[in-house]
């Protein structure tokens, strides 16, 4: 059974270049509540409540509300690296056990705990402020290569979650566009963008992806 192994958050850090980051996060006891955060730049930031996001141009808001990554793909990091790997240390919000997020559709939706329902809306693209927290050379570059980055979500339905819940993925689309396939495709393999077309409901980061590419076709 797919369940959550823990729930993170974090709270504003400086990041070493004179800025704040909400990456560094770690384990939340008791219930959580996930809500929609709204417009990234206006509105809550992450949908996970007591959780900053400090950098609002490029995180946050409704279709990144919520960010998961499985435990398998922490212990595989941890085994490259040497070093323990505990939940939290990618940033994400949700650390799932039993769950291959990598696996998950663009679109699919879970339910988690009791109320809450989210739905995949793609990939998380690597960033200078993830490889400062990780602190490994040429970071980007081999999280990139590995290309297996875990999943965005939004909140359709709020609700409070713990660690322990059971996640239960209620529904995929009829395509087959996997989170590592968006990931190709908005980083090496620009040549893939069109297949985004296959997405009922994709999220502004495609959209002004897929929408860039066809204008120079």
């Amino acid at each position: 059974m797919a369940t959550l192994l823990a729930v993170n958050a974090g709270t504003p850090r400086p990041d070493g270049k004179g800025a704040v980051t909400g990456i560094h996060k770690r384990p939340v006891a008791g219930p959580v509540t996930l809500r929609d955060p709204g417009d990234r730049l206006e509105g809550l930031g992450s949908g996970v409540v007591g959780d900053a996001v400090c950098d609002r141009r490029h995180h946050g808001g409704r279709d990144q509300a919520v960010y998961a990554v499985s435990a398998a793909e922490l212990a595989h990091w941890s085994g490259v690296l040497g070093r323990g790997l505990t939940p939290g240390t990618f940033g994400e919000n949700l650390t799932t056990e039993g769950l291959d997020v990598d696996e998950a559709l663009v679109g699919e939706v879970w339910a988690v705990g009791d109320t809450a329902r989210l739905q995949v809306t793609g990939p998380r693209i690597p960033c200078a402020t993830f490889a400062r927290a990780m602190g490994e050379p040429q970071w980007v570059k081999r999280f990139s290569e590995r290309g297996r980055t875990g999943a965005y979500l939004r909140v359709l339905t709020p609700g409070e979650v713990r660690a322990g819940d059971p996640i239960v993925v209620e529904s995929r689309p009829a395509h087959d566009l996997t989170v590592p396939e968006m990931f190709r495709a908005l980083t090496t393999e620009r040549e893939r963008l069109p297949r985004l077309r296959v997405v009922e409901d994709l999220g502004e980061e495609g959209r002004r992806a897929l929408a860039a590419y066809l204008a120079r076709e």
